[in-house]
C-alpha cells in the first residue's frame, strides 16, 4: 500500500465507520448532515461513511439520494439545482446540505469513506481532494466499476479504494471456483465493503473472509446496527463495521 492508503486505514481496529453519519439516536439530527458526524465522532466512530452527488454547475455534496424528497420534501433533483439553489434547502431538522470541502476543513483529522453516486459526481469529488490534498483521508468507492475508477484516474495521489459492486460478484464467483483469478481481480483494490447476507447468498463467511485478508484486503460489514452481530462478524475477521448506531456498538 502506499502512504496515503496505509494512512487511510491506520487507525484502532476493526474500524467502526458511521453510516451517513450518527442521526438515528436523535429525533434532531438530519443524516448526512455536519452535525450527524459531529455525533459520530464524539461517539467513537472511527471513519464516516458518505454519499457524493453533485450540483448543476459542479459542487460536490454529502447527500444519499438523488433528489430532495425524501428528505426536505422537495421533488427536485440534485444535479438540476446550482449549488446557489441547494445552499437554501433545509433537511428535516433544518440542517444545510454540506459539501464535501466543507466536511474536509470542518473536521481536518476526520476519514471519509465516500461513494460516489453519479457521473456527474466523478469531477466534483477529485477537485476537492486534490486542492485540498486530502488523498491520506478518504476512501473512493462506488456502486459503479466505471464511476470508480474514472474518480481514481483524476486524483494526482494514490488513495484507498473499494470494489464496486462488479468486482464483489467477481470475487465472489472466483472463490466459489477455488479462487481462480482471485488477486487479479484484487489487484488495485484496498478493501470490500458488503453486507453479511445478499439475497439467499451468505456473503460472512469464514472461507471467504480468509480469502479477501490474505489477499491483502480490507473486509467491511454493512450496515450492521446490533453489538452481538457486530461482535460475531469481528470474531468472523471483519476489519470494519458500518452502522447507523455507531452509538450502540463498540468494538475495543
Amino acid at each position: 500500500m502506499t502512504t496515503e492508503v496505509l494512512s487511510y486505514f491506520q487507525t484502532e481496529r476493526p474500524h467502526l465507520l458511521a453510516h451517513r453519519g450518527l442521526s438515528q439516536h436523535s429525533p434532531i439530527i438530519d443524516e448526512n448532515s455536519l452535525e450527524a458526524f459531529a455525533q459520530a465522532l464524539q461517539h467513537g466512530a472511527t471513519h464516516i461513511e458518505s454519499d457524493v452527488h453533485a450540483t448543476s454547475d459542479g459542487v460536490a455534496l454529502l447527500f444519499h439520494d438523488d433528489d430532495l424528497s425524501r428528505v426536505a420534501g422537495l421533488p427536485m433533483k440534485i444535479a438540476e439545482l446550482s449549488y446557489q439553489e441547494v445552499s437554501q434547502v433545509r433537511l428535516t431538522n433544518g440542517s444545510a446540505i454540506p459539501t464535501l470541502e466543507e466536511a474536509l476543513v470542518r473536521f481536518p483529522d476526520v476519514k471519509l469513506n465516500l461513494d460516489v453516486k453519479s457521473k456527474g459526481a466523478v469531477s466534483p469529488t477529485a477537485e476537492v481532494i486534490n486542492r485540498l490534498n486530502a488523498h491520506d483521508r478518504v476512501l473512493v468507492s462506488s456502486f459503479s466499476s466505471r464511476r470508480r475508477l474514472s474518480t481514481l484516474r483524476l486524483l494526482e495521489q494514490p488513495v484507498a479504494t473499494s470494489a464496486s459492486m462488479k468486482e464483489v460478484i467477481q470475487l465472489l464467483v472466483s472463490h466459489w471456483f477455488f479462487g481462480l483469478g482471485f488477486r487479479r481481480v484484487a489487484r488495485g483494490l484496498n478493501a470490500l465493503q458488503i453486507p453479511p447476507t445478499q439475497g439467499p447468498l451468505k456473503l460472512a463467511t469464514a472461507g471467504f473472509v480468509r480469502r479477501l485478508r490474505n489477499a491483502g484486503l480490507e473486509v467491511h460489514f454493512w450496515t450492521v446496527n446490533s453489538q452481538d452481530q457486530a461482535d460475531q462478524l469481528v470474531a468472523l475477521g471483519a476489519s470494519g463495521i458500518v452502522s447507523d448506531r455507531v452509538d450502540q456498538i463498540k468494538l475495543w
